[in-house]
């Protein structure tokens, strides 16, 4: 990829370019919800602040709170949106004059520099109105939320709408695959050839087991029960195989949880697969070590942390094709690609590494040794350095101030 900057104003005067950065992470989730987005602002928010900028995180208030303190300040805020039930748009009339007043508060407060919107949602809205209504310049980063969408958020014509203005507005776009980089400029408008990829990352020091430590017989996965997941197409492909001796187990909370548990009762394999329920980051990467192989059967991954979950736990990892992991992993070095809409095909990717021992190490291995080049350190640096060009480049109040782009 060829990272180049397009300046529509020059430098803004009086700015040190190494001074820290005031930069508001606006989430559509957060802690103590349990997800792929979550995890990502929480390590990026961290190491921000470790390299001495102030930050902050805002995020939708869904209703829960962590108990647990946050080395970085979390502010929770409503984030109404318009409705088309009569009842919702008298709730939305006197809901969302009240929110606005909130996020305007804690903006007043904190004077970000960036407002950096990580996963678009009801937070992207709330953010894009603080960046027309003070000029802080608007960051956009896309985790695959209009792929990976279970929960069918852009059927909303105003969400999509809100998308396109914003991605038109923004001083910076990045997404960690071209598979998000192209759906975006396909469906919402990004220009061609601009937006940068940003991988995600893993912590590199948790969980780590040589992929030649004593294995159980055991294929794991992990993951929201959604459909998207495809842990549907995973049972199926699993009874296909016919493994005597193997287990999976699939950890995760989620709506289909209660159609997983029939589909594994109407396949005989109530013995034999297990839904674990959720667990915390430090027991999903205990079990990663413990498994022989960590299968990620999305039918839409916009990237994958599951993958560099599994190569830091020195396991065998079968990819899904569909979507941003045929980018990450190099098929039949470091892991086994399929589609896994393809149910025998799937079955027989599991077949191959859980009866082939030189194989599954030889994935494994491989594995292990790219799995440095993730760690959140690099990641946090490369949204520094996106966000110190945006502050750096600022152009009138309101107005789109320059883009950072690149080509993939």
């Amino acid at each position: 990829m060829t990272s180049r900057t397009e300046s529509i104003a020059g430098p803004r005067a009086g700015v040190d370019p190494r001074a820290p950065l005031r930069v508001a992470l606006i989430a559509s989730s957060f802690i103590p919800h349990v997800g792929g987005v979550e995890t990502h602002v929480a390590q990026v928010a961290q190491r921000l602040q470790d390299r001495g900028h102030a930050v902050e995180v805002w995020t939708v208030d869904r209703g829960m709170r962590s108990s647990r303190p946050f080395p970085v300040p979390v502010h929770y805020l409503p984030a109404p949106l318009p409705a088309r039930s009569l009842d919702g748009a008298v709730r939305t009339v006197w809901s969302m004059p009240r929110a606005w007043r909130e996020w305007r508060h804690v903006c007043r407060a904190f004077a970000p520099e960036v407002l950096a919107v990580q996963c678009f949602g009801p937070n992207g809205v709330y953010a894009s109105a603080l960046h027309r209504s003070t000029g802080t310049p608007l960051m956009i980063s896309s985790h695959g939320e209009t792929l990976g969408d279970d929960n069918n958020a852009y059927r909303s014509a105003f969400l999509r709408r809100s998308l396109t203005v914003a991605l038109g507005r923004a001083a910076a776009v990045t997404a960690p695959s071209r598979y998000v980089l192209d759906d975006l400029r396909a469906r919402f408008g990004l220009a061609p050839g601009l937006g940068r990829i940003v991988a995600n990352g893993v912590d590199p020091a948790l969980g780590v087991r040589s992929p030649d430590a004593p294995r159980e017989r055991l294929v794991l996965a992990v993951g929201r029960l959604g459909r998207m997941k495809g842990f549907d197409l995973l049972i199926d492909a699993f009874a296909q195989a016919g493994l005597a001796g193997v287990r999976l187990e699939i950890i995760g909370g989620g709506p289909e949880r209660d159609a997983l548990h029939r589909r594994i009762e109407a396949a005989g394999l109530g013995d034999r697969v297990r839904l674990v329920g959720e667990r915390d980051a430090a027991g999903v990467a205990r079990r990663i070590g413990e498994a022989a192989a960590v299968v990620v059967p999305s039918r839409s991954e916009a990237f994958g942390i599951a993958a560099l979950e599994a190569w830091r736990g020195g396991a065998a990892l079968v990819m899904t094709s569909r979507g941003g992991g045929a980018e990450l992993v190099r098929d039949g070095e470091d892991a086994v690609l399929v589609d896994p809409t393809d149910t025998a095909a799937l079955a027989a990717a599991i077949r191959s590494v859980m009866t082939d021992e030189e194989r599954r190490l030889s994935l494994a291995r491989r594995g292990a040794e790219r799995v440095g080049a993730f760690g959140w350190d690099r990641i946090a640096e490369e949204y520094e350095r996106i966000m110190l060009q945006v502050r750096a480049h600022v152009g009138s109040p309101g107005g789109r101030a320059a883009v950072v782009g690149g080509r993939a």
